[in-house]
């Protein structure tokens, strides 16, 4: 008995074995821990910079006359809102729905008087129930607006000359020459029309880049193309016949969001050749933190900070937001132009494959000549070499390092793409 008490417990050193971490392991966590907070970090400077304090700069609005009046009011707006309005005059009301329709102004006010003939003198002592002295109308305040533009946008502004019309003894009254859909009362069902087209491409990449990574470049560059042709279709329904956001030219929202989503695609393949594992950081900067805040989809750049106003000019998915509402809103106009901004990032994700492909042939060549070179040496050493003494060939020795990184780079794949979709 007392030589069974001293006998070692095997099993208590199985189990202290399994509970001991290894500090490789431990570094290995912390290490993959830096991708989800370097993205916390990104986000919210993207999203706290772009949307958390909004005010207009050098919002451009009108007043609608050609008398005194209204180029003194125009004149006063101007002082006194500090570079936050831009306030013009426009000679009749026609002129002001042309621009608005045109998306030059957010808003056009007219101050009353006789505006029968659009030459309101706007004195604002006027009843819209009285008469003038040649039997014309006089109206009272009225505010012009396209919510379709800008939701955002026209709220602000009718907050702005309320208390001007207010001051004229008049409620004033608030025209909306391009209204929204009725299934999207706020306009934003184009923004996140633009945030699931968005998800489905870069996730994609994910998969398309990393477990697509033995595939020559063109098939995956093949197989992004047909992915953003489905996310696009998806996109297209969703935006159609499920939820009644656009309720006609759906072909040319399908091919805007096909362009979106091919040119995000094939930008994300092509960088996995030289991001590797940080490819899924690298598309959420440049396709959400990035692109989301700077759409225009919930404030438009005149409501922005000078960085993300600047980024609306020439982001993917500024073209995108602002091509679909001046195609379903706006008639057409300036769809040209966004059109090419998305062709212009299409280019760009043609040109970044096209760099990977060459880079991948370069590898490839580099590799091959490193192992002629190996077997090069290995046929001028000595017959027996300490791996022949333990009964492993130089091809042996060598196939064991291959298998391991062909193993770490299987489970970077799995780690990558699950970051992608968990994002």
């Amino acid at each position: 008995m007392t030589a069974d008490r001293r006998r070692p417990d095997h099993r208590s050193d199985h189990r202290s074995d399994r509970h001991q971490v290894r500090p490789g392991d431990l570094r290995h966590v912390v290490t993959h821990l830096i991708t989800p907070l370097l993205m916390c970090v990104g986000m919210g400077l993207a999203y706290l910079g772009a949307f958390a304090n909004p005010s207009p700069h050098h919002l451009p609005v009108a007043i609608v006359g050609t008398g005194t009046h209204a180029q003194v009011l125009a004149q006063t707006i101007n002082d006194k809102a500090h570079g936050e309005l831009e306030a013009r005059t426009v000679p009749d009301r026609a002129t002001a729905v042309g621009q608005l329709k045109n998306q030059e102004i957010f808003g056009a006010y007219l101050a009353g008087g006789n505006q029968a003939n659009g030459t309101g003198t706007g004195t604002g002592t006027t009843n819209r129930a009285s008469l003038s002295r040649n039997g014309d109308a006089q109206h009272g305040p009225e505010l012009l607006v396209a919510t379709a533009g800008s939701d955002t946008s026209a709220t602000v502004v009718q907050k702005i000359f309320t208390p001007l019309a207010a001051r004229q003894g008049d409620p004033l009254k608030v025209t909306d020459i391009a209204p929204t859909a009725a299934h999207d009362p706020t306009g934003q069902g184009i923004f996140f029309l633009l945030v699931a087209l968005s998800i489905g491409s870069y996730a994609s990449v994910a998969v398309i880049g990393g477990a697509g990574a033995v595939l020559p470049m063109r098939i995956r560059a093949a197989l992004a193309t047909g992915t953003s042709f489905v996310v696009a279709a998806i996109g297209t329904l969703f935006a159609g016949p499920v939820f009644h956001l656009v309720d006609h030219g759906l072909w040319a929202l399908w091919g805007m969001a096909w362009l979106y989503s091919a040119g995000i695609l094939l930008i994300g393949t092509g960088l996995h050749t030289f991001l590797k594992r940080w490819t899924t950081l690298g598309v959420m900067v440049l396709f959400v933190m990035l692109n989301f805040t700077s759409s225009g989809g919930i404030f438009r750049p005149e409501m922005q900070n000078g960085f993300f106003a600047a980024l609306h000019s020439f982001w993917n998915g500024a073209g995108f937001v602002e091509g679909t509402r001046s195609h379903v809103y706006f008639d057409g106009h300036g769809l040209a132009g966004h059109v090419w901004t998305l062709a212009g990032w299409l280019l760009v994700g043609l040109l970044m494959v096209a760099a990977a492909a060459l880079t991948e042939q370069r590898r490839r060549t580099a590799e091959a000549e490193a192992v002629a070179n190996a077997g090069a040496v290995a046929a001028t050493m000595p017959e027996r070499t300490p791996e022949r003494a333990q009964g492993r060939t130089p091809e042996r020795a060598s196939a064991r390092p291959t298998a391991q990184r062909d193993s770490e780079t299987e489970e970077e794949m799995e780690e990558e793409m699950e970051e992608a979709v968990g994002v």
